[in-house]
């Protein structure tokens, strides 16, 4: 059981909008249940409509009871112990403002005076990243002393490229620590993502094995069911690769490749979580074209429902050239990894809602299997789900009954949710507590997201560039035949989404 947070006092910043709703407050609501949370916590919504306190209860109860009744939601618990939720809620207050009005920080100030350890999130749009940081800090608010921290935690995306990316860490900087930044990436906080770690580190049938002497190729996918949906505004200026790849699947990447710290302390992993990244190969936009390929979505049926096509999305552009599928074949130049191929693909409107990595070993000599009948019937994997379902399963081969040596692939399996008891939670948990304790481990530095922009850079210069519109697929499939190729050049395929 994790220690009860100290004093402190989360500010949400954008509080009536669908993060705070679907993710913050149920994460919340959980630390409460946890008993993570101290007596003396406290959060204020900040946010441009209007509304009091016993209005911003209320909708977020509401929101949270339809929530825990909807069984497609992870944070699906059937019901809601009302006294968790009342401990909560009696703590929740609201805030009207103008994030660019200084009048509406100094309101906040005096709302704020006496609080020890305050916690700033924002959940805004990117835009208004930077402002709102500097009118917190034109207020008095980003000073802090050894006992009354000032934290700042910033949603993706970090940038739209890598001078934007540049540009926000300059004006973060200027007025904040880098010690007082927590950039947040959910995928982090999934039990699977975390236990990569313990996985690779502290088993010993496992550890030798995890470099370029044992493992063929590593596979790391996101793929969604969902279409586009009402993101249209903001999806068709990002795309599925700045959505998606230099932040989450990076993340997966660096841990999957990073080397073993000398402690689990937060410098010693964002340390080698830093250099993993670094290591990723920066091609030319000729080389960045040769090794990647990008989809998009027309109609079709995902889950026996029509999806009409992407460019039929409201506030998509009906002639756009925007992916909303891409893989993308990466190298990472250190000793560890030499010559092991990294594949990333991620994609919207896919055959099944699939996270996963899939580590790839060598084949055995097949000296003993001399004819195509006796040999192995497929390459051993180690796949680590991060979701649905979070566990880990072995793929290898074993003898099929009978008088005659044939293998066939079997798996070992392991499932959180069957080998320890797991309440639903949206991966938020972790993260907000680390953030109220202040601990940086799953947290990005600045110099970690200007790496994961430099190495997707390439590609959209390219794309940009070739000026060409990414190749269709139908609602339902798993991306365009020219992903399948860019494995399949290399004598490799990837694993089927949802196996």
């Amino acid at each position: 059981m994790a220690d009860e947070a100290p004093a402190s006092t989360l500010v949400i910043f954008g509080a009536g909008g669908d993060l705070t709703k679907r993710l913050l407050v149920p994460a919340l609501y959980n630390l409460s249940h946890a008993h993570r949370l101290p007596d003396d916590f406290r959060a204020i919504g900040v946010d441009h409509s209007s509304g009091d306190d016993a209005g911003f209860r209320k909708d977020l109860g509401s929101f949270l009871h339809s929530l825990a009744s909807d069984p497609t939601s992870e944070f699906g618990k059937g019901k809601i112990d009302p006294k968790a939720w009342d401990w909560l809620a009696q703590r929740l207050s609201y805030q009207v403002a103008d994030f660019n009005d200084q009048g509406s920080f100094r309101a906040l100030a005096k709302r704020l005076e006496g609080a020890k350890g305050i916690v700033f999130y924002l959940a805004v749009s990117p835009q208004f990243f930077a402002p709102v940081v500097e009118q917190l800090a034109k207020a008095g608010l980003t000073r802090q002393s050894e006992d009354a921290p000032r934290r700042v935690v910033v949603e993706k995306p970090f940038g739209y490229d890598l001078k934007s990316a540049q540009a926000l860490n300059a004006r973060l900087l200027a007025v904040l620590q880098e010690d007082q930044i927590y950039r947040i990436d959910h995928f982090l906080g999934k039990e699977t993502v975390r236990n990569i770690m313990v996985a690779r580190f502290g088993n010993g049938v496992l550890e030798p094995l995890w470099s370029r002497l044992h493992i063929d190729s590593v596979q790391i996918t996101a793929a969604e069911t969902i279409g586009v949906e009402e993101r249209g505004g903001y999806y068709d200026k990002a795309g599925a690769l700045r959505d998606m790849v230099p932040n989450h699947l990076f993340q997966l990447l660096a841990m999957v490749a990073m080397e073993p710290p000398n402690s689990f302390d937060a410098e010693a992993v964002r340390a080698e979580h830093g250099r993993a990244l670094e290591a990723i190969r920066v091609y030319s936009p000729r080389e960045a074209l040769a090794n990647s390929a990008r989809g998009q979505y027309g109609a079709g049926k995902v889950g026996g429902e029509e999806m009409v096509a992407y460019r039929d999305s409201p506030k998509v552009d009906p002639k756009s050239h925007t992916e909303t599928f891409v893989a993308l074949k990466l190298w990472l130049d250190n000793w560890r990894w030499s010559g092991v191929p990294f594949y990333l693909r991620t994609g919207k409107a896919m055959s099944a809602h699939d996270t996963n990595i899939t580590v790839q070993f060598k084949a055995a000599p097949g000296i003993l299997f001399r004819t195509a009948e006796a040999g192995p019937t497929g390459p051993n994997l180690m796949v680590l789900r991060i979701q649905p379902r979070e566990g880990i399963s072995l793929h290898f081969e074993a003898k099929r009954p009978g008088p005659e040596i044939r293998p066939a692939q079997v798996k070992l399996e392991f499932c959180y949710a069957d080998y320890f008891k797991m309440a639903p939670a949206t991966g938020y948990e972790t993260l907000l507590y680390d953030c109220l304790i202040g601990d940086h481990t799953l947290f990005m530095r600045a110099q970690d997201v200007e790496a994961a922009w430099r190495a997707v850079t390439p590609f959209l210069e390219a794309w940009a560039e070739k000026a060409s519109a990414p190749t269709p697929y139908a609602a339902g499939q798993d991306g365009p035949a020219s992903a399948q190729e860019l494995l399949a050049c290399d004598g490799r395929r990837w694993r089927p989404i949802g196996a």
